[in-house]
């Protein structure tokens, strides 16, 4: 048996983690360009974040792993992880991208931007050359951007919509 209530849990604590960790990174590198070059800045506080993000995550995958929840449970919890840690990871990431668009620079001269693409490409690689002799990796690239900021759109907006309906006040009653 899976416990739908822990999962969603788990899935708002993961919203809350997109949502803080891209916009941790974006504030850190907007106050960092205050003092340095944008490239630098990024270079200083992607890893920082990146690691908040690695840690965060664990501690939720560890803590339904110590839970007394059921193994299907954790499994699904386990599964989930591994399925949205890229996504997850995207986050700080793109916030300096979406910095960088802004201040009209590319971001990747920064160090940190490109060790995490190449990181990234260290795993989806394989993947696209197992299905297209590694022509596909572009394309892969770019889908992964995409569905990441995707998934971190909506998860930010699962998260935010409960307090948007408050904010609106009650439905209208039916007469």
């Amino acid at each position: 048996m899976i416990s739908l209530a822990h999962l969603k849990r788990r899935l708002g604590q993961y919203a809350a983690l997109w949502v803080g960790s891209f916009l941790l990174s974006g504030a850190a590198i907007w106050v960092g360009t205050l003092f340095l070059d944008l490239m630098d800045a990024a270079d200083l506080v992607l890893p920082a974040t990146l690691l908040g993000v690695v840690l965060g995550l664990g501690w939720g995958v560890v803590a339904s792993l110590l839970s007394r929840e059921t193994v299907g449970t954790k499994l699904a919890v386990l599964a989930l992880a591994v399925l949205l840690a890229l996504p997850l990871l995207w986050a700080p990431v793109s916030a300096a991208v979406v910095f960088a668009f802004f201040a009209d620079r590319s971001i990747e001269y920064s160090h940190a931007y490109a060790a995490f693409q190449i990181g990234v490409a260290r795993i989806l690689f394989p993947i696209s050359e197992a299905f297209g002799d590694g022509d596909l990796f572009g394309w892969v690239w770019t889908a992964f951007q995409w569905v990441s900021s995707v998934v971190g759109f909506f998860s930010a907006l699962a998260n935010i919509w409960p307090a948007i309906k408050r904010l609106l006040g009650p439905e209208p009653a039916e007469v």
